[in-house]
């Protein structure tokens, strides 16, 4: 008897699941014929906050190193006319971006911490810098479909920052305190000063988006989008580094069309 209504449940619940697919795959049919079309992606963020143009501080850069910038998002796409050659979308994204470099600079603003006390001034020397913050985003899109394998994009998005951090620390140089030509304060020898600047990152962000598609297979779309972010990383009132940094990056990974 066990093994009947066994049975029995499996049956219904093969019928039951068979019963949803379908439901499932006319209710996307039905969806991409009236112009709807959905897709999660998946991707890696390559670039950094950089200045513009580099400032007369920064003398070189001597090190890049992209973090493992990770990226998810669900976008939804809305084709319009009976060619649905142009579309808008619009979706959210979690995603990570962050860099770590190293430069060697002159006269360069900053404010570190020095035998537990903060001192500000003007760095001369090395300077290794952590960034990584992580966004919530929604971007805002104009799409256009050349054909069947190909579609561009282009518009504007907002982040939300979750969290951040921006540190570091200085050393093979020395501090001016104050001034360009105030107390000399010099680190050799292998002592360091650190800093931390993550308190004054700025929350809310909004750049631009450009990117591509193309349909590999029938549902496997291979994508790239280049963000250019428009507002300095650091709130206005921020004024030890003395430049703006934006924050640029290149993202290219894969989706799955449904």
């Amino acid at each position: 008897m066990k093994k009947i209504i066994l049975s029995i449940f499996s049956i219904i619940f093969c019928s039951t699941a068979i019963v949803a697919q379908n439901d499932r795959n006319e209710t996307l049919i039905n969806a991409e014929k009236n112009g709807w079309e959905y897709e999660i992606r998946a991707g890696i963020n390559i670039g950094g906050a950089s200045p513009l143009p580099l400032p007369v501080e920064i003398r070189s850069i001597d090190s890049y190193k992209p973090r493992f910038n990770g990226s998810l998002e669900g976008a939804v796409t809305r084709w319009l006319g009976d060619k649905k050659i142009w579309g808008v979308s619009t979706g959210i994204r979690l995603e990570v971006k962050g860099m770590h470099t190293g430069a060697t600079v002159k006269n360069y603003s900053t404010e570190i911490v020095d035998l537990d006390s903060k001192v500000a001034g003007y760095w001369t020397g090395y300077v290794n810098t952590k960034y990584s913050s992580s966004f919530l985003t929604v971007p805002i899109m104009a799409n256009y479909r050349l054909n069947k394998q190909w579609k561009f994009r282009t518009g504007m998005y907002v982040s939300y920052r979750l969290d951040g951090d921006f540190s570091g620390y200085v050393t093979n140089g020395y501090l001016r305190q104050g001034t360009p030509v105030g107390e000399k304060v010099e680190f050799k020898d292998g002592k360091q000063g650190t800093y931390d600047f993550s308190d004054n990152l700025r929350k809310l962000h909004t750049g631009a988006q450009i990117g591509a598609s193309w349909q590999a297979y029938s549902h496997f779309n291979l994508n790239a989008d280049l963000t250019w972010g428009l507002n300095d990383i650091f709130k206005s009132n921020f004024k030890t580094v003395t430049f703006n940094m934006y924050p640029i990056y290149l993202n290219v990974g894969f989706g799955y069309k449904f």
